[in-house]
């Protein structure tokens, strides 16, 4: 993910839901309808979230440093990781209490045309910052499909930003929903059930949001086709004849570290060795430009010792690596 392309779509949808937060909270006061005080909440919480994301995003740009010789780019992972528990606490459990409330204290919605007018209006607002998520999200997308899309990208900010955003329209139909029918029936009860349907939604996102995270948090291997492009770029044919094994590792969503076990010719000179190595490093980094910490080994390749499983396995396919 480029971090232009992240970046305009967080603050297309921190733009967007300060401007909505404001008109749900009005709303509320003017009605007291429970799901336009979640859905205010619940905006709030996403705009601290889009906060959290730009913050992340800005520190993750430190240098390294001894204490941490591999930099800061993991940041990302943890603030992302934190927009999990704020949508989880702050949205999902705020609206489940205060659907609950309404459910067994329900009152009359006033002044209907506040609330129906905001969420009309939230809707307008929300769908544009998803379309901006998701005209961000189709380069780096490809042929994957959505899900495979938010369970693969080493990037964390535009796969949140859509869940929120998605999130974010839901709940606002299902506020809306709740708000209708509790005007047609005169019964608040619907506008608590919309609230708790609400906060059902969010806990649901924060859930996925927080195990895509955690996988990322523990470490993922680069890609698969980024997999390819390292071996055959290390190998030379001449002096470095296979990958005996390799790790990759993701040392944040643009920096990958690559160590490998590389077979070379065993009546090679040291000279020669050396000179192999440092040519195959560089290919690498030519080839997969994210590749910077690079740790290479020459070996001499035992048929033997491969068939009796003493070699670690290759890197494993991202289909392969449980989340």
């Amino acid at each position: 993910m480029s971090a232009s392309g992240g970046t305009k779509a967080i603050v297309a949808a921190l733009s967007a839901n300060l401007a909505i937060a404001v008109a749900k909270f009005v709303a509320f006061l003017f009605s007291g309808s429970s799901s336009m005080l979640a859905e205010s909440v619940h905006s709030l919480a996403d705009s601290g979230n889009q906060g959290l994301l730009l913050l992340g995003g800005k520190r993750a740009k430190r240098q390294a440093t001894p204490e941490h010789p591999f930099g800061y780019g993991r940041e990302r992972y943890i603030y992302a990781f934190l927009v999990s528990i704020v949508l989880f606490s702050v949205g999902g459990m705020f609206a489940i209490y205060e659907g609950y409330e309404k459910i067994k204290h329900p009152h009359e919605i006033e002044h209907w045309y506040w609330p129906v007018g905001v969420l009309v209006f939230a809707i307008i607002a929300e769908a544009f910052s998803f379309r901006t998520a998701i005209k961000e999200s189709n380069p780096l997308r490809g042929k994957q499909s959505w899900s495979q899309f938010i369970r693969r990208a080493k990037a964390p900010e535009l796969p949140v930003v859509l869940l929120e955003d998605l999130g974010a329209l839901v709940g606002l139909i299902l506020a809306l929903g709740g708000v209708g029918l509790a005007l047609a029936t005169g019964n608040g009860v619907w506008d608590g059930i919309g609230t708790l349907c609400i906060g059902v939604l969010l806990i649901v996102i924060a859930i996925v949001l927080a195990a895509e995270t955690k996988s990322l948090l523990l470490g993922e291997s680069a890609g698969l086709d980024e997999v390819r492009k390292i071996e055959a770029a290390l190998v030379d044919g001449d002096t470095v004849t296979r990958v005996i094994h390799m790790r990759t590792l993701h040392l944040g969503p643009e920096e990958l570290l690559v160590a490998a076990k590389l077979a070379v010719q065993h009546d090679d000179t040291a000279a020669e060795v050396a000179a192999a190595i440092n040519a195959a490093e560089a290919r690498t980094r030519e080839a997969v430009p994210i590749a910077r910490a690079i740790y290479l080994e020459p070996d001499i390749y035992d048929e033997t010792a491969a068939a009796k499983g003493t070699n670690p396995a290759m890197t494993p396919s991202p289909d392969a690596s449980p989340r």
